[in-house]
């Protein structure tokens, strides 16, 4: 197979991890025979210094003419204490869900035996926890009219009948392949919005029989998650709801430095690590990359290439039980690694095996 990848690297450790993804894509491909080509575009606080727009045109045509995009992290903190910004970050990864149509996002949870440690849930708890979280990700109060003065603001929670159906159908595809739990996560009982998406989940959950529909609000979701992680299967949830309840869902694990993302609908799909830049750690060569690899990881499955996926989950896999790990999931004693070599390290064991 032949692969066009858009490459955006954006700011803080996103380069450093991007670099590691982009080295195990290329094994990959080496070692199946596939040929990959790499376009590269900025995005961010880059995109901001260099041509004053976080999601420039230029950087949409790449993602446009790509077969997939893989995106690192975007975020500064020039601009995170700074409310008078007219121009974020953040702004272009809005524009960029928006202008590609990425209208679903989807985070498999899943926890690693050999990190259960680094939970801060009890073993008995998180272990075999397994389940996707899967986020509308372009309508809601992201997208709605805003409002701000300096007495008065608002921002308007706003979805149509057409965007809540199809982050449904994407949602019962995944429940139809796992193990065909849905569980619909909404604030009915106060939000007008809550409420068009029950009514419209529990007529679509018609059509799919075959798989248990349960309703939850986003409160007992958000407290159901941390008591009893195995009870989901997956989630489906408007965008503000759901990127809060992602972020809590990625604690079960023990680090965000570990949850790959994809995010799909209307043209290039997107994959990406779901952790922020961390300015802090920039350059520093201590940034976990196995969110940015198994992503990569994703991205081959969503193409059919699943014996490929399948081997980079076992790199993974393998170097975290050989303990071939950044310092915030290294056990106490264990050698040092940096993002540079536990991507070699896995770049090594996929040539090899």
């Amino acid at each position: 197979m032949n692969l066009r990848i858009a490459v955006l690297p954006g700011d803080g450790i996103g380069p450093e991890i991007s670099k590691q993804g982009t080295d195990v894509l290329s094994a990959i491909c080496q070692r199946f025979g596939h040929e990959v080509t790499y376009d590269y575009a900025i995005c961010g606080a880059e995109a901001i210094d260099q041509v004053g727009d976080p999601f420039p045109e230029a950087s949409f045509q790449t993602c446009m003419n790509a077969d997939a995009v893989l995106f690192s992290a975007i975020g500064d903190p020039r601009y995170d204490n700074d409310p008078t910004a007219t121009v974020r970050p953040e702004q272009g990864l809005l524009a960029m869900r928006k202008r590609l149509g990425l209208f679903a996002n989807i985070r498999p949870i899943q926890t690693f035996p050999s990190l259960l440690h680094n939970s801060p849930l009890k073993d008995d708890i998180v272990r075999d926890a397994d389940f996707i979280c899967i986020r509308e990700l372009t309508g809601g109060l992201y997208f709605g009219e805003k409002y701000q003065d300096e007495e008065r603001a608002y921002d308007t929670n706003v979805y149509t009948r057409r965007e809540i159906e199809r982050i449904l159908h994407v949602a019962y595809a995944y429940a139809r392949r796992r193990r065909k739990h849905l569980t619909v996560v909404d604030k009915a009982n106060i939000l007008a919005s809550s409420r068009l998406w029950r009514k419209v989940a529990q007529e679509i959950a018609q059509q799919y029989t075959d798989v248990t529909t349960d309703f939850m609000y986003v409160d007992n979701a958000s407290m159901r998650m941390i008591q009893e992680p195995r009870f989901f299967d997956v989630i489906v949830t408007e965008n503000t709801f759901g990127d809060i309840l992602t972020d809590e869902a990625s604690c079960i694990t023990g680090s965000m430095g570990l949850l790959p993302s994809a995010s799909t609908g209307e043209h290039t799909p997107l994959f990406e690590p779901i952790h922020g830049s961390w300015p802090q750690a920039k350059g520093l060569n201590i940034a976990n990359p196995l969110a940015q690899i198994l992503s990569v990881a994703m991205l081959l499955e969503h193409f059919g290439l699943n014996s490929e996926g399948t081997l980079v989950r076992q790199a993974v896999d393998a170097s975290l039980e050989a303990n071939v790990r950044t310092p915030e999931i290294q056990v106490e004693g264990g050698p040092h690694y940096g993002t540079r070599e536990v991507g070699q390290w896995i770049v090594n064991y996929i040539l090899s095996h």
